[in-house]
């Protein structure tokens, strides 16, 4: 158990191997004199290893020497060898000292920022806004507010309508949300029309407040009125503003080109490696090497290690193996159908990602272009899809 194994290692234990013909009563003995022996291994015949307290051991040289035994100690654990050691080695202890101090000091800082989100352009401009208030990788952990830093960046970041933020280690980690303005709230009781919001060929107009101005079969381009919230009327002396609702499906168009090289240039590796070793500090870098990389095409693989287990704690020095292997170039020609269905595929793949998840896939279209050097898809995809957003009437 963790707690026994912890009392001997406090009290201190040896290993020792003994060696001798009654070896059998010696144990017994051991156990008669209420003398704790575990993890006994019988190498042979005539010979064990053992582990035993250091009062323990005391008491059993008697019992070796009566029973005609020879004892070895094999190495010497737990406690009080180690304050022993260290009492003879007073720069090593001095030396540990400075390095937890240096280590506790470094760890009161932050070295690393991250920002989690899906679009990059938020992320770079969280980034650039966090450093216009000297939050950046060497600021003390004590000088950073995250309940500011979360209101802060909704307040003045339009784009954004989620944060979190918390401190991991020597890390600041922010994780944003990108707000969709695509189709704000409006309040029931503002007048508004339902526009499209891009080119369609209607296909059902059901106007629930407000009156339809389009009809199916209708072709209607972006930003086009296709329920008015603004009722005219005779007997009205002037006219009615109302809150538009209703639902418009429309047939659209998604278009894609892909293009690849019919021949295509691999990189063989020789087998030929060149080593270059960087120690890394926060954002600071040293490399570790001789003369530049003698291959004129190479690959890199980067291997990082950390000189202190993160896990224990988060530190900002790192060592970066970077291995560049050489490389040939050679050219081989793909086959052509085989494009064709991996271009296909591919450019499908990436109109669906960009359609509504409710959008009805109604036809697929893919045509080809062949020259000397490349094969070109042109991917037409068409939808049946919502195209209505609403739109605040403007006085």
């Amino acid at each position: 158990m963790l707690v026994i194994r912890l009392w001997n290692y406090f009290r201190g234990y040896v290993i020792i191997k003994v060696e001798g013909l009654m070896l059998e009563k010696l144990i017994n003995d051991a156990i008669n004199n209420n003398i704790y022996l575990w993890d006994i291994e019988r190498v042979d015949y005539t010979t064990l290893v053992a582990r035993v307290g250091l009062n323990g051991f005391k008491r059993l040289i008697q019992s070796i020497e009566r029973f005609g035994c020879r004892v070895n100690v094999v190495k010497e654990k737990g406690l009080p060898f180690f304050v022993s050691r260290l009492k003879n080695r007073k720069m090593m202890v001095v030396g540990f000292i400075a390095f937890f101090c240096i280590i506790f000091f470094l760890t009161s800082f932050i070295w690393t920022v991250e920002v989690i989100g899906e679009d990059k352009n938020i992320n770079d401009k969280v980034i650039s806004y966090l450093k216009k208030y000297d939050i950046k990788p060497g600021i003390k952990k004590s000088n950073i507010d995250i309940k500011m830093i979360k209101d802060q960046l909704i307040y003045d970041i339009n784009d954004i309508s989620y944060t979190r933020a918390e401190i991991v280690g020597t890390k600041l980690i922010i994780e944003v949300k990108k707000r969709d303005i695509k189709n704000p709230d409006i309040k029931s009781n503002v007048p508004c029309n339902i526009v499209a919001d891009k080119k369609a060929i209607i296909q059902k107009v059901i106007a629930k407040n407000g009156k339809a101005i389009v009809k199916n079969g209708d072709i209607v381009k972006k930003g086009q009125i296709l329920i008015s919230g603004k009722i005219e009327d005779e007997r009205l002396e002037e006219p009615l503003l109302v809150h538009s609702n209703g639902d418009v499906m429309g047939k659209t168009n998604y278009t894609n080109i892909m293009k690849e090289p019919i021949e295509k240039i691999i990189k063989e590796e020789t087998g030929k490696n060149y080593v270059v070793r960087e120690l890394k500090i926060g954002s600071k870098s040293i490399s570790i090497a001789e003369g530049s990389i003698p291959f004129k095409y190479y690959v890199e693989k980067a291997n990082r290690n950390a000189l202190i287990d993160n896990s224990i704690i988060s530190l900002p020095f790192e060592l970066v193996t970077h291995k560049y292997c050489e490389v040939i170039h050679k050219s081989i020609k793909q086959d052509v159908d085989s494009l064709k269905e991996i271009l296909r595929v591919r450019g499908i793949k990436d109109l669906m990602n960009k359609m509504p998840k409710d959008a009805k896939v109604v036809s697929q279209h893919v045509s080809y272009k062949i020259d000397d050097k490349y094969i070109t898809a042109i991917i037409h995809v068409e939808v049946i899809e919502h195209i209505g957003i609403k739109k605040i009437i403007e006085h």
